[in-house]
């Protein structure tokens, strides 16, 4: 990781690496920028990404496999609909959307 860039910039850089069809949660993000307590954090700083950007938030995901973000520039269907069209099967559960970890985590990481 790039030294001296801030949190957000290490955390769009983290999760430009993670490869379509795959999904990585929060905590997993924010232990590899070197911050394994701020997965809140690594959330924050996927919401204020600006528009026009290229970096897939759609891909994270909290550590219990749901898709739990929720406002009106991503509601919760977009984000489903993203990670359908890259091929990752999200199920609906109690009109909550969930992935399954074993199948679809990213597991690898090179720096």
């Amino acid at each position: 990781m790039a030294e001296g860039k801030n949190f957000y910039a290490r955390v769009y850089d983290v999760v430009k690496k993670v490869p379509a069809g795959r999904v990585a949660t929060y905590s997993q993000i924010a232990t590899i920028v070197s911050s394994p307590r701020a997965a809140r954090a690594v959330g924050w700083a996927l919401r204020a990404l600006p528009q026009g950007h290229d970096v897939p938030w759609q891909r994270v995901i909290n550590s219990r496999g749901m898709i739990s973000i929720q406002n009106l520039r991503a509601p919760k269907m977009l984000q489903m609909r993203m990670l359908r069209e890259e091929g990752v099967d999200v199920m609906t559960v109690d009109g909550n959307y969930f992935v399954d970890l074993e199948k679809y985590l990213w597991r690898s990481y090179s720096r």
